[in-house]
């Protein structure tokens, strides 16, 4: 996922959907209580993981107000799947400017309740993005961001998801970064444990990219509910312009299952054959299956050559003839 601020949220948009579609939320609830949609099956095969789709890969229709983010139950219906992973950056304009900014938060996720059980599908977890760094060695602004990605723990726990993902940004120095990351997590995992709501890191970067720092962060909080998303791309630890230095993601994701209590199955593009260009899909669904892994793997398509719902169900596909193929092993 890439973290778009002010040049992808433009602001006939947040106008836009301010006035469409928190008017529609109130409109949901007559409709959702008369009607069940049937739950998307992805096939009728026993494979050890099930299939969600991360919002974000939807992101480019969204951005151009070509589907509303309250719609994401609906589409992920349609295009066949069982559970869905909210991103957090997608709903802001619906809330952060209104007048009541509490009130439409809870207006949005009355709407977004209603519509996953209105078309079936299982809240997995919720993206966090843009609530402030959690490892920045400003206590104060730490603090700060604790206190703004508790509305999402909140969020989470209302919508049934099992998780946040959450970012670890605000430290340049390695040592600082660990004994900072340690600290910001301790204090919002404390908070999610009431809540019962896991707190996850996601390789998304810097360095959580570096997957053996990670896991050191993980071991020094040492809380059951606070644990990693392995993504099998964005292990780029070093970035200016283009990736300058890359961890191993076959071994990057091999170090964060241990802690993994959710999956992000990134893609980019396809050769002709249906198989991922940068990414082993094989290789990297063994690693799973090798953990011990049986939760959701989401799907996060990311390409550019193919149009997002083709990309979304070409990594469909490519997740259940590799689930198939060690089915078979």
């Amino acid at each position: 996922m890439k973290l778009f601020t002010t040049t992808k949220m433009k602001h006939f948009l947040i106008s836009l959907f301010l006035i469409s579609s928190l008017t529609a939320c109130k409109d949901d609830k007559k409709d959702d209580s008369n009607s069940q949609v049937p739950l998307a099956e992805e096939a009728n095969e026993d494979l050890f993981f099930d299939i969600s789709l991360a919002q974000w890969s939807l992101n480019e229709p969204i951005f151009a107000g070509e589907l509303q983010p309250l719609d994401f139950a609906q589409k992920a219906n349609e295009l066949g799947f069982k559970g869905i992973e909210y991103v957090s950056q997608l709903y802001t304009p619906l809330y952060r400017d209104a007048e009541d900014p509490k009130a439409a938060f809870q207006t949005m996720l009355d709407s977004l309740k209603s519509k996953s059980e209105q078309y079936n599908v299982q809240n997995v977890l919720i993206m966090v993005d843009g609530e402030g760094d959690l490892a920045t060695a400003d206590q104060k602004v730490r603090n700060q961001a604790v206190e703004n990605h508790k509305k999402w723990v909140d969020a989470a726990d209302f919508l049934g998801c099992h998780s946040i993902r959450v970012n670890l940004f605000g430290s340049v120095d390695p040592v600082e970064w660990k004994k900072n990351a340690v600290a910001g997590l301790t204090q919002l995992s404390e908070y999610a444990a009431g809540k019962n709501i896991n707190v996850l890191v996601e390789n998304h970067g810097s360095f959580s990219s570096n997957a053996q720092l990670l896991v050191e962060v993980m071991e020094a909080v040492n809380m059951e509910n606070c644990g990693t998303l392995p993504d099998f791309g964005n292990f780029c630890i070093k970035r200016e312009d283009d990736c300058l230095e890359e961890y191993d993601k076959y071994q990057g994701v091999e170090e964060l299952m241990e802690y993994a209590k959710a999956v992000s199955a990134k893609s980019y593009d396809f050769d002709e054959t249906g198989q991922e260009t940068t990414i082993d899909y094989q290789r990297m669904l063994k690693i799973v299956k090798d953990a011990g892994y049986t939760g959701f793997i989401g799907i996060e398509y990311e390409g550019d050559r193919l149009p997002p719902e083709e990309g979304i169900l070409a990594t469909k596909n490519l997740l259940l003839q590799a689930g198939r193929e060690l089915n078979k092993s």
